[in-house]
């Protein structure tokens, strides 16, 4: 599966769309991590815990998207795009969007 952001794969021709796909995961912050982070955020510097969840949230939502683009039978997926909320106190929703779309 070819997987972009942008409108086109070069040397590709599209010849379908399939229709938006989307993957998205919830994640909360674990407490052992959330105090490392609260102390780090005190001194300075990255927050690590936090960009490591971040990372597998995405990862996640990237293959759940994946997922239901195979299951259009699509070769690809442009446009893809990438979203972050807050949905409670400690907890994010990551969610992965595009174009599934077949290929000649």
């Amino acid at each position: 599966m070819i997987l972009v952001n942008t409108d086109y794969i070069p040397g590709k021709e599209i010849v379908e769309a399939l229709g938006l796909v989307r993957g998205s995961t919830i994640r909360a912050k674990h407490l052992g991590k959330d105090i490392l982070s609260g102390l780090r955020h005190l001194i300075g510097g990255e927050l690590k815990e936090y960009a490591e969840l971040i990372r597998e949230a995405r990862e996640y939502a990237l293959r759940a998207m994946e997922t239901e683009a195979k299951e259009l039978g699509a070769d690809a997926v442009v446009n893809i795009r990438f979203a972050t909320s807050s949905v409670a106190q400690g907890a994010a929703e990551v969610l992965a969007y595009g174009t599934a779309v077949k290929l000649k």
